[in-house]
């Protein structure tokens, strides 16, 4: 592995991630939703990513009871271009500000199921799509950013004299984030000043990728972590969270075959080789169709390890998986802390009227 300076800014931010409505009876979805918000917030992450598809409820209206619920996490609204105008993402974020003076972030998609897409008449391909969200995007950040009227004129998206009412405040201008797994997500990341978010191969094959493709962007993973003093604790664990699923695993291999993910595919290919015994990265959550994303799995320490060399590597925006307890983000965010004593790093606050300095619990 060549050998990468790390970069000067030490700051990390942690998202976790919102349950899914389609997994919770619905007497019990909302009490979830705050009671994760509530942990989150309790352990100073930045944020907490909240899903859309076809099969969910809108996340808008989950963001507006974390806001409610919590003193300062981010809502991260996923935001599906083609369910919505930029102008109405605008809207809502710029209304949040104004009624809660609170900061939204904005988790860009360029993709989604691909039946999803299919059913709302969309076959646009895999690079067009990034495209579209680059322009979709730029709408949103001119739209907010500006004072006068903005005007673009592009291949999917055109707009005349548009302004934002109410203006929002700057201190209050959203995190953007976007899948940086491909190319073209590298590319609009780059246009849109947003994050690029991979789904990481093991940190050691990160590191070409990260020299070569992310030279000034801004760049964070995706990634469960387990973790307890004892790594045979850790694995016993995993597994009865994550157990085979023979369905699972068949629906894995139906959602591969119609997928045109970059990351997709990769991590699907890594997952046919052999775990080493010594390694913590793991796929079979995601081979089972149980989650999607790779899982960090040992001690407190060899997870550390990894996680550092992750953040060595530049990545600083951190999107956990949800958290199935409080105990249990606890667990992770030990690892948090013993991966950024060494090199000095420090969660990040979230800026805004709301706001409060940020400590490692």
């Amino acid at each position: 592995m060549s050998r990468i300076e790390p970069t000067s800014d030490h700051t990390v931010c942690v998202f976790t991630t919102c349950p899914q409505s389609k997994d919770l009876d619905r007497r019990d979805y909302v009490r979830r939703v705050i009671e994760i918000a509530q942990w989150s917030e309790e352990f100073d992450c930045a944020g907490m990513l909240i899903y859309t598809d076809n099969g969910l409820i809108d996340p808008w209206l989950v963001a507006q009871i974390v806001v409610e619920n919590t003193n300062r996490l981010m809502p991260l609204v996923a935001v599906q271009p083609i369910y919505m105008h930029p102008y109405s993402v605008a809207k809502l974020v710029t209304s949040i500000a104004y009624l809660h003076g609170r900061r939204i972030a904005l988790n860009m998609l360029a993709g989604g199921f691909r039946n999803d897409l299919i059913a709302l008449g969309d076959i646009t391909e895999h690079d067009d799509r990034y495209l579209r969200t680059t322009e979709y995007t730029q709408i949103i950040r001119r739209l907010l950013e500006d004072d006068g009227p903005v005007e673009l004129t592009g291949k999917y998206y055109s707009v005349t004299n548009l302004k934002m009412t109410p203006p929002l405040a700057p201190e209050l201008f959203p995190e953007i984030l976007i899948s940086g797994s491909s190319a073209a997500g590298m590319a609009a990341a780059k246009a849109i000043g947003a994050t690029a978010i991979r789904y990481p191969q093991p940190a050691e094959s990160e590191a070409a990728e990260r020299e070569a493709s992310a030279a000034g962007i801004k760049c964070g993973v995706r990634v469960g972590i387990i973790a307890r003093e004892d790594e045979k604790d850790a694995w016993r664990i995993a597994h009865e969270r994550f157990p085979e699923d023979r369905r699972g695993q068949l629906a894995h291999q139906v959602a591969m075959k119609v997928s045109d993910s970059i990351w997709h595919k990769r991590l699907s290919a890594l997952g046919q080789h052999p775990r080493s015994e010594d390694n913590p990265y793991w796929l079979s959550p995601m081979q089972n169709y149980k989650t999607f994303c790779p899982y960090l799995v040992g001690s407190y320490s060899r997870v550390a390890t990894e996680l550092g060399r992750y953040l060595w590597l530049g990545f600083r925006t951190v999107i956990l998986d949800i958290p199935p307890s409080r105990d249990e983000l606890a667990h992770v965010m030990e690892v948090f802390r013993r991966a950024m004593k060494p090199r000095g790093h420090s969660l990040g606050t979230v800026v805004g009227p709301s706001s409060s300095e940020a400590r490692i619990v």
